[in-house]
């Protein structure tokens, strides 16, 4: 039997918002399996889907550049905050998304890239390590390209132009007005920072999510004719749906219409049909767990007291 540790229960309390005791239980049903405690719950109607996103943990800081019909997205990680609001740290995040736009966002490809001013983009990143005094790494780089259109940008929480936290690129297929697919972009990549979807549409999603979902709702409906069950299972998609695909999203900008129908009106706008056709949202850290430490300890520890 797993030991249930009060840093579990906060873990599951922060993913689901069940109370804490559930969640205790929940913990103790499974073993101490996260994943199968947030089924559990859901399955006894007391949590919502579980919060995706994680514990955001590395510093650092993520850049977008865009060009016409192309646009990339870059995260660069940092030890501490210090460094984010540093202008030189700033400076190489904003060219390295410059290079990445020139050339290729894949981080293997990129660190290999000539740096303006001389050396690699692997170079530059280590001449600021020892300039800075800090360890650095290109994380991540992505990038979208469309044949007509536009590509919407938007960084959210930025401290300096052209980099913050939370960065999104979104693809908008078109031959009309580049100004107001422009304009269209941009509110639709706010949407995508705010509302954090998993997919453009149902097709988008991982076939694994869409089954563990098929499978919560059917343990919760449990001992329901199978017909009704079907229709209670298609039911709950939709409804899943509306919660991570971004075509299904509520738009944030207009919560009378989906992203799919504020789309559809803007091409009076603009003009000529609109297909999004992809999206990228960089949140900083999002998936990686820091380490959690004691700082009165270390400090007692330096001074030989530990």
């Amino acid at each position: 039997m797993a030991t249930i540790t009060a840093a579990l229960v906060k873990d599951l309390r922060e993913k689901t918002g069940a109370g804490m005791m559930d969640c205790k239980a929940a913990l103790e049903a499974n073993d101490g399996n996260v994943e199968a405690a947030i089924d559990w719950l859901r399955t006894k109607g007391l949590a919502k889907a579980a919060k995706k996103s994680g514990r955001v943990a590395a510093e650092g800081l993520v850049s977008v550049a865009v060009k016409g019909n192309r646009g990339v997205v870059v995260e660069v990680n940092s030890e501490t905050d210090f460094v984010a609001r540093n202008e030189e740290f700033q400076a190489l995040v904003r060219t390295v998304a410059d290079v990445a736009l020139e050339k290729k966002a894949d981080v293997e490809a990129l660190l290999g890239t000539h740096y303006p001013g001389g050396g690699t983009v692997q170079e530059a990143i280590s001449n600021a390590i020892a300039t800075i005094g800090e360890n650095m790494t290109l994380r991540r780089a992505a990038e979208l390209h469309i044949a007509h259109g536009v590509v919407g940008q938007y960084i959210h929480n930025a401290i300096a132009p052209g980099v913050g936290k939370i960065g999104v690129i979104v693809a908008l297929e078109s031959t009309g007005s580049a100004a107001e697919l422009a304009a269209l972009g941009r509110q639709v990549a706010m949407h995508i920072a705010a509302a954090s979807p998993l997919a453009l549409d149902g097709s988008g999603l991982d076939p694994a999510v869409v089954a563990r979902e098929k499978a919560v709702l059917a343990e919760k409906n449990a001992g329901k004719p199978a017909h009704v069950l079907e229709k209670i299972i298609e039911s709950g998609l939709k409804s899943y749906y509306k919660e991570v695909c971004l075509l299904d999203q509520t738009f944030v900008h207009d919560g009378a219409k989906s992203v799919a129908q504020a789309v559809k009106e803007a091409e009076g706008r603009v003009g000529a049909p609109i297909a999004v056709k992809g999206f990228f949202r960089y949140a900083l850290g999002e998936g990686i767990e820091k380490q959690e430490t004691d700082f009165a300890a270390e400090v007692a520890a330096a001074a030989g007291q530990g």
